[in-house]
């Protein structure tokens, strides 16, 4: 696989968009376990979609990228 950056995925980029928004729709909630689940779970998205790809394995990727939509594995 040639190496490309995470970066210019435009489904990383989107991910970071969506954890940024979560962050500010989530900065005035006083449910502080619920705020930071949520904020966790955003930010593992992008997380997740960089470490499969850091893997350097197309399947990687995909097994990371199909986790992250809640498919079933196979």
């Amino acid at each position: 696989m040639a190496y490309f950056s995470f970066e210019k995925l435009d489904v990383w980029q989107q991910s970071c968009r969506m954890a940024v928004a979560i962050y500010k729709e989530t900065e005035s909630w006083n449910d502080f376990g619920l705020k930071n689940q949520m904020t966790r779970a955003a930010v593992s998205i992008a997380s997740n979609i960089a470490q499969g790809l850091k893997e350097g394995r197309t399947l990687n990727l995909l097994d990371f990228l199909i986790f992250q939509k809640g498919l079933p594995q196979n």
